[in-house]
């Protein structure tokens, strides 16, 4: 079968194909479990983590900085120290509630059959680095420095805007420049959501445009919405809004260092943490759930995803700016995890597809509740944060944290053929680095020997799932593998309640056998026209 899952199509027009799958990924063509995940620390973070930060300082010691709905608290050296700054943040909301517009909002805010005139979303973060120092943005509040040393807090920036959308550090060859994306106006100190400032280059206390040699300027996007997030790719800077992508182009000059042109429209970002660069390719979810990805000099373009019609479908109503987008180097992946309406409203599963190389373009998904991601390096595995501050090396083991943790990979219908039908008594396993029993379930559309009311003979029919064996060894019986229509599916971690109910069947196998071998004489008998043999059916089973 091809690499990559295909759960959009119909089980039989899927055919040949893998149709659904949780925690498999796909790796020289072939699936392949994902990587465990091992505690980073045993104390967990306060509050709702949304985004975290990477970073080492002049002594190359790595820093990990968390943004939480009501903390900022950074890990160094195995210790967590918290640096919440103690005037000017504000305490966020975990959940988001909508955008401005009617029926949209918290309950009971605003005047009745009035739309709602403010946005109301999770507090998530925006970090960069200025040299070794961190700059932190929680959304719509101001920007603030912390100067490594873990024993004083982060303090406001000085100069800076007062309310920020997102804040991003473009390193020039220069010398670095602090951009405020989505703030107020440097004159009237109004916000305006389509507003860019930029401090001056080396200096990020400075933000006047009239300061003799101030480099610091100000731009307004054309267009309409409000500004999302901001990514630099390379030498560029992706800003994009609720509903367009703008390319930023350092230029050099004094009146205009920098320009702005819009490179697409109707493919804005769903959330501040829904882009993620790879080299110098984006890729990021919209609006209309959609993927997208774009490169320097070309054209936002869709991504073609098998699976997204569940995302689409699940994604939790109001909590798009949860979306995290995330890259895994080792695997050449790009990682969505989203909050699934059938879980609640918190980040619970997530699709990523891979880069390049044999398995290129083929999509897998999962289930695992994480708020927020980092990719490895300067860490040396990627980071992830559960909604309960829980803080975890991931691609590290082979368990869930010295615990198991559920998988499976399933087949389409593959149909035999419309006459005939195959009957298979065993699997020949051919893994890899097994780690326990893995449950194979054959599940047939139309079985021949036994006629069952829940068989079915057409691909839309009731689904019989009676064919299991758990591959401990070199292999595993099946019970009634005859159909027309058939799909396999590898699981692990449920097959041991199941052995109990595969030995119950297998007994039961060797029964239907003996009505086999009894129909097929009597078949004989009757071609020959001899006398048949006389069957006795026990009332509690159907005839064969």
């Amino acid at each position: 079968m091809p690499p990559g899952l295909n759960g959009d199509d119909t089980s039989f027009a899927g055919s040949g194909q893998w149709a659904d799958g949780s925690n498999v990924r796909f790796r020289l063509g072939r699936p392949q479990v994902i990587g465990g995940w091992e505690a980073l620390m045993g104390q967990p973070l306060t509050g709702v983590c949304r985004t975290v930060f990477p970073w080492t300082d002049n002594a190359a010691i790595l820093n990990l900085a968390f943004g939480t709905h009501s903390k900022l608290q950074l890990w160094q050296g195995g210790a967590l120290y918290d640096i919440t700054p103690t005037t000017g943040f504000t305490q966020g909301a975990i959940d988001g509630a909508g955008s401005a517009g009617y029926g949209t909002g918290a309950f009971g805010m605003g005047g009745y059959g009035l739309p709602s005139a403010t946005d109301y979303f999770p507090l998530t973060w925006s970090f960069g680095a200025w040299g070794q120092q961190l700059l932190a943005s929680p959304r719509n509040q101001s920007i603030f420095a912390w100067t490594n040393d873990t024993a004083s807090r982060a303090a406001p920036l000085a100069n800076a805007p007062a309310n920020v959308t997102h804040m991003l550090v473009a390193p020039l060859n220069g010398g670095y420049q602090v951009f405020a994306l989505g703030c107020n106006e440097e004159v009237s100190g109004a916000f305006n959501p389509l507003c860019i400032r930029h401090s001056s280059i080396r200096a990020n206390t400075q933000w006047s445009t009239s300061a003799s040699g101030s480099t610091a300027r100000e731009y307004i996007l054309t267009g309409g919405g409000r500004i999302v997030a901001g990514r630099m790719c390379g030498p560029y800077m992706l800003v994009w809004t609720s509903d367009a992508l703008f390319l930023g182009t350092y230029v050099g000059s004094l009146n205009q260092p920098w320009r702005f042109d819009r490179v697409g429209r109707n493919c804005g970002l769903i959330g501040p943490n829904a882009a993620v660069v790879v080299g110098q390719t984006a890729f990021w979810a919209s609006p209309d759930r959609q993927f997208y990805r774009y490169a320097a000099g070309g054209q936002p373009e869709p991504i073609l995803c098998p699976i997204r019609q569940v995302f689409a479908d699940k994604l939790a109503a109001s909590q798009g700016d949860k979306v995290v987008a995330s890259s895994n180097a080792e695997f050449s992946e790009v990682r969505f995890d989203y909050p699934d309406s059938r879980d609640g409203y918190e980040n619970s599963r997530y699709l990523a597809v891979c880069l390049s190389g044999p398995d290129a373009g083929a999509w897998h998904r999962g289930v695992m509740a994480r708020t927020a991601l980092a990719d490895a390096g300067p860490a040396l595995y990627p980071v992830g944060v559960t909604y309960d501050g829980q803080v975890y090396h991931h691609e590290k083991g082979h368990s869930a944290d010295g615990q198991a943790f559920s998988w499976f990979i399933e087949s389409a219908d593959a149909y035999l053929d419309p006459d005939n039908c195959l009957l298979a008594r065993e699997v020949w396993p051919d893994f890899k680095d097994q780690a326990g029993p893995v449950a194979v379930v054959v599940t047939q559309a139309f079985n021949w020997l036994t006629n069952r009311d829940k068989s079915r003979q057409y691909a839309q029919g009731a689904v019989d799932r009676a064919m299991q064996g758990a591959l401990k060894g070199v292999s595993a019986e099946l019970d009634r593998a005859s159909s027309r229509l058939r799909k396999v599916e590898d699981q692990h971690e449920r097959c041991e309640a199941e052995l109990a109910e595969v030995r119950r069947r297998l007994d039961e196998t060797e029964r239907d056998r003996g009505e086999l071998r009894h129909h097929i004489d009597r078949l004989m008998a009757a071609e020959a026209g001899g006398p048949q043999p006389i069957s006795v059916t026990p009332a509690t089973r159907r005839p064969s």
